[in-house]
């Protein structure tokens, strides 16, 4: 017999809605207090969950950018909190790109591929050089940046 997909997605539905808010609610206790270990765990916890229902359901796109945002939380809590503004602001897309994706479930809309950008942005490590972070050229696109030392001749 096959599962009854509609109860488990109402079940996912209600859940990670459940979910957002409460990283919704620790973004904004980071904006407070960058290196608030409890809204870090929260983050990571919550991203976690949902990373796992969505890869249980299917939803691929879900379960992929969840499972990126628990990957960057895992470098924050290592660091202990998070770095700047800027990156707080990649964890409030992240948030606000899931809760899209959680809205088009929910409105039986088919899920669009993951922002390839945000994914990359998202899988920088925490602690990566400033300048390869916030190095930008005309236009907001990011700039190529050496990253390696050139070899010795």
């Amino acid at each position: 017999m096959g599962l009854d997909m509609a109860k488990y997605r109402r079940i996912f539905l209600e859940e990670s809605t459940e979910h957002l808010g409460e990283i919704s609610r620790a973004l904004l206790d980071l904006e407070k207090e960058m290196a608030s270990v409890a809204a870090i765990d929260t983050i990571f916890r919550m991203a976690h969950s949902i990373k796992s229902m969505a890869a249980s359901l299917g939803y691929d796109p879900v379960a992929e950018l969840s499972h990126r945002l628990e990957d960057r939380m895992e470098g924050v809590r290592a660091a202990g909190r998070v770095r700047d503004v800027e990156e707080l602001g990649l964890l409030f897309r992240g948030l606000e790109a899931l809760e899209a994706m959680v809205a088009a479930v929910s409105e039986d809309q088919p899920l669009a591929p993951v922002d390839p950008g945000l994914i990359e942005e998202l899988g920088r490590p925490a602690g990566a050089g400033a300048e390869r972070d916030t190095a930008m050229a005309v236009g907001g696109e990011p700039k190529k940046v050496r990253t390696q030392s050139p070899s010795p001749r």
